[in-house]
């Protein structure tokens, strides 16, 4: 009995270490899975949940002086019973995740390793029986060192803990065992390798044969059978491969960026991954890098599970200069363990990670194509407008009362903001926005790319090329701009393309097209030689052809044809 005390003791003290200075390294991903455990459909302790991470943080740290407690035999019958009773608790969770399959990982090691809720609760079932052991053979465990040196040891450790733990909370894990670890490269983290293994699934088909009802189990593959089909089930019976990372989109207007974002070779992203309960504190950090981030030449995007409206909101408020996309929460969770946290991305492999005290740390390099002298103040005044431009104009062109509806709701918009006179309602923005960008232009010019950053660069084209009327007098300061890149040159082919045709003009780049409901039809508004009209789009940096734009434009069946204004003016006639 003394010897198997003895390894019990030895055994278990290790194991309650590691447990908990893998639990300690990361308390707030130890909190998260107390959230589940405390959800509505699992345990039904949502009073718990606000007091998560203060359990969490409570648990490890005594987990941890268990572990040394009982290695040198500090407060025998207090260490035991405390272990007994840990272990018991442990064990009906553990068991109760196994039986509804509602927690899928027990957390027991965090992320460093994986168990399945069966393998969690068979490790806690070994555990309890050791316990039981120190348990009923109590006077076997003789203390190591003196009471004094015990005494210290154990004071220590706690103070240790206190302060490892209150480290890795203002900063991040000493130790990354995320799949979202420094070095990590997500786009090979969500592949699935050639010879991966694949889920089987075995069916049992029934069938009516000769009016009896016969099952015939298979792998996949439809009976060789004459019989009716009656219906059909299906048992997995072995898991496939499932990558390291998945659940991983960046997404914008319902649309999936996160091919070309991963592509990006200087991208700085700001994960929040909630705003009901992120660190507002720590935006004025976020802020300071990401502008700098911004003027040194970096692509900065925002990533959270919030709505659309919150993150404009949040933007606003604190003075952000860079959108927000879309992500699963609990993959933003998985990422960093800092709401908000801050990462470099280099082609989609992660350089940097920091959490929103260390932001300003995050180290940046001067890229080709720096901005030292963007005007921020400026930039934000046109990223609203050029929102506030596209305000009612997705409603105004969907082909039915079931797309404007989802297009505002999508919005946030009230039925009576998304039906009605969205044009007047366009009009009136269209003339507000008008104002400001006309003062702008007279002012100081054209407020391109060096002065607002690339994506915001074309946001004053945009009210002018709405404003038709507008266009002759700003049409040379367009020009200029596109030659000196700070805007694209394709934007002023189609202002220059617009005024031409409102002046009875060819227009030299093919942009403009014409449509009538009478015998007139679609057309593309005649070219100034069109023979060549494909190399200079090329040139202007358009991608298509314009045989290619006039099927996008006007659709599958229409076929370019080369018009004269003559012949214009003859079918207007």
């Amino acid at each position: 009995m003394k010897y198997l005390v003895g390894f019990s003791r030895i055994f278990v003290g290790i194991l309650f270490l590691i447990s908990g200075f893998i639990k300690l390294n990361d308390p707030v991903g130890f909190s998260f899975k107390l959230k589940e455990y405390f959800a509505a459909e699992v345990l039904n302790l949502e009073f718990l949940i606000p007091f998560a991470l203060l359990i969490a943080v409570v648990v490890v740290i005594y987990e941890v002086l268990l572990g040394v407690m009982i290695i040198f035999g500090y407060a025998r019958k207090f260490t035991v019973w405390s272990l007994l009773l840990m272990i018991v608790f442990f064990t009906f969770l553990t068991f109760y995740s196994a039986v509804t399959g509602k927690v899928t990982d027990c957390g027991c090691f965090g992320d460093a390793m994986k168990l399945t809720p069966w393998e969690s609760f068979y490790k806690d079932l070994v555990l309890l029986v050791l316990i039981l052991i120190l348990f009923i053979g109590q006077k076997h465990i003789q203390p190591f060192l003196t009471k004094t040196l015990r005494r210290g040891i154990v004071l220590l450790s706690f103070i240790a803990s206190m302060i490892f733990c209150y480290y890795v909370l203002m900063h991040l894990p000493a130790i990354d065992f995320r799949p979202y670890k420094i070095g990590a490269n997500i786009q090979e983290g969500m592949s699935v390798p050639a010879d991966a293994p694949k889920a089987i699934y075995e069916y049992t088909w029934k069938f009516d044969v000769d009016g009896q009802e016969t099952e015939i189990k298979t792998f996949g593959d439809y009976p060789d059978t004459e019989g009716e089909l009656i219906g059909y089930e299906t048992k997995l019976v072995q898991e496939g491969y499932e990558p390291p990372i998945h659940d991983f989109t960046i997404e914008r207007d319902g649309e999936d960026q996160s091919a070309s974002l991963l592509e990006e070779p200087n991208l700085i992203v700001v994960v929040a991954y909630s705003l009901s309960n992120t660190e507002l504190e720590g935006y004025d950090n976020i802020r300071a890098i990401t502008n700098q981030a911004i003027k040194n030449g970096y692509k900065v995007i925002g990533m959270s599970a919030s709505s659309q409206e919150e993150t404009e909101a949040l933007k606003e408020k604190y003075e952000l200069n860079f959108d927000f996309y879309f992500c699963d929460e609990t993959t933003l969770k998985t990422i960093v363990r800092s709401n908000p946290g801050v990462l470099e991305l280099q082609k989609g492999t992660i350089m940097q990670k920091l959490h929103w005290n260390d932001a300003l740390e995050l180290q940046l390099n001067e890229l080709e194509g720096a901005m030292p002298n963007l005007d921020f103040t400026l930039k934000r005044r046109l990223d609203s407008i050029a929102i506030l431009d596209q305000r009612y104009r997705k409603l105004i062109m969907a082909s039915s009362d079931e797309e404007r509806k989802a297009i505002g709701e999508s919005m946030g918009l009230s039925p009576d903001e998304y039906n009605g006179d969205l044009w007047g309602r366009q009009m009136a923005i269209d003339k507000s926005n008008l104002l400001f960008v006309e003062r702008v232009l007279n002012s100081q010019g054209y407020p391109g790319k060096s002065v607002v950053g690339e994506s915001t660069s074309t946001a004053a084209w945009y009210v002018i090329q709405h404003n038709p009327e507008k266009i002759p007098d700003y049409l040379d300061m367009m020009k200029a701009a596109g030659k000196n890149g700070e805007l694209p040159f394709r934007l002023v082919a189609m202002m220059e393309d617009r005024y031409l045709m409102n002046q009875n003009e060819m227009q030299i780049y093919g942009t403009q097209g014409m449509s009538y409901s009478d015998v007139r039809g679609d057309f593309i508004w005649p070219i100034k030689d069109p023979e060549n009209v494909n190399q200079r789009r090329k040139e202007a940096g358009f991608s298509q052809t314009i045989e290619e734009y006039a099927v996008d434009l006007f659709g599958e069946d229409f076929e370019y044809k080369v018009l004269t204004l003559d012949d214009v003016k003859q079918e207007e006639q």
